[in-house]
């Protein structure tokens, strides 16, 4: 008799994590210099966690973000998106990845000057092929979402930083990505912008179940994220969960 005529369910498989790195090392090469950035960084993000990177300046954090992100590629080791081993892929096929199931928000905003907010967030929608009644009504959306749907035919020049940093995180979801990536969001931001640029972050983790991957080197956004990873010399000193 199997375990299934006993009327005993087989238990679903686990879902793998959303992001992971095995043994994740890289080393720049200047001329004959050779600066290790990393050392055999092993880290799993699971699906809707919102991590924090955090640890002084040279310890590995943005270096981390990238690799993670598929911006760049690790001297050694491996990374796995959602079971899926990424590192040895086609820059090509990477990019597909990038654009398809990866969002990211820089700390200079990356807008383009010409254009308006809702044009900045359809951009990636367009390079996918979305229709352009389809990439206007969700950049329209999501920009009403992060509070900005006042602003939707304003140029960068015309917002504030906060207002173009909330931009850049419209467009990061414009093609509902599984995890975002945000290198140093609040930098360039006065406190209290840098405290609704946090908030628009948290407020996507936690209503659209959308996995968060930020670095920041300020210790009050440990706030925000359920779970701090601290870096020292390449390596992860800490990994703490919040209660």
């Amino acid at each position: 008799m199997t375990v299934s005529e006993v009327g005993v369910d087989t238990p679903p498989p686990t879902a793998p994590p959303a992001i992971r790195a095995e043994a994740m090392s890289k080393v720049y090469r200047l001329g004959s210099v050779e600066v290790t950035a990393l050392r055999e960084v092993s880290v799993s993000v699971e699906r809707g966690e919102m991590v924090c990177i955090m640890g002084r300046s040279g310890s590995g954090k943005s270096t981390l973000l990238r690799q993670l992100g598929l911006i760049d590629r690790p001297t050694a080791g491996r990374v796995v998106l959602d079971g899926q081993e990424v590192t040895r892929l086609s820059e090509s096929r990477r990019a597909s990845l990038r654009l398809a199931r990866l969002g990211y928000v820089f700390q200079e905003y990356a807008l383009i000057a010409s254009l308006t907010a809702r044009e900045n967030v359809f951009l990636p929608a367009m390079m996918r092929g979305a229709g352009r009644r389809a990439r206007r009504d969700r950049a329209t959306e999501l920009l009403e979402h992060v509070g900005l749907g006042d602003r939707l035919d304003h140029r960068p020049k015309e917002l504030s930083g906060g207002e173009q940093q909330r931009v850049a995180i419209a467009r990061a979801l414009v093609n509902e990505p599984a995890i975002i990536f945000a290198d140093e969001p609040t930098a360039n931001l006065d406190s209290l912008s840098g405290r609704i640029v946090m908030q628009t972050l948290a407020d996507l983790n936690r209503d659209l179940g959308v996995t968060v991957v930020f670095v920041s080197h300020d210790p009050e956004d440990r706030a925000w994220a359920r779970r701090v990873l601290t870096l020292h010399d390449g390596s992860v000193d800490s990994d703490e969960r919040s209660a």
